[in-house]
Formats: structure tokens, sequence, C-alpha cells
């Protein structure tokens, strides 16, 4: 198992930088950094590494959902406006 967490922090150091390449992405690399962490056999320096690692993917999945929220409040304004507007010209048609 060691060389299972060698080979984790390798890739976490590669990988540290590098925004991943969708929300999806970054869950799916978060949950394994989780597991890893829970598993209790990483030193405490790979611990800290892949610690160092989740902060920086749930930060990138935060920033994710909080975009989709935004487009969504737009959408659903738009809508919002749209259904107005339809009602107000259907006051005057009548």
């Amino acid at each position: 198992m060691a060389k299972k967490a060698q080979e984790m922090q390798g890739k976490s150091e590669d990988l540290g930088t590098q925004e991943p390449a969708s929300f999806e992405n970054a869950l799916e690399e978060l949950e394994t950094v989780v597991e890893q962490l829970e598993g209790g056999e990483l030193t405490l320096e790979e611990s800290l590494t892949l610690y160092e690692r989740g902060i920086a993917l749930g930060d990138h999945c935060q920033k994710s959902l909080d975009a989709a929220e935004q487009k969504v409040r737009i959408l659903t304004s738009r809508e919002d406006d749209d259904a107005l507007d339809d009602y107000d010209g259907a006051d005057h048609d009548g």
C-alpha cells in the first residue's frame, strides 16, 4: 500500500497546480483524495500534500457550483421577465 501512496503523492504533486478539466473530474479526484486520507496508511507529509490538493479541488468545485447557480439565477430572472411581459401584453389586448 505504501507504493500506492507514493504513486498518489506523485500524481498529486504533478496535478497540484493543474485545474481539473471539469466539475465531475474534480469531484472524482476529490473522492479519491478523501479515500486515501481516510485509509490512514500515508505518512504525515503525504497526508499534508493530499490534503492541500483536496482543498484546491474543493475550491474548484465550489467555484463551479457558484457559476452554475449564477447562470440559473440569470435564466430564471429572464423567464420571470418574459412571463410578466406576456401577462402585461395580454392585459392590454383584452
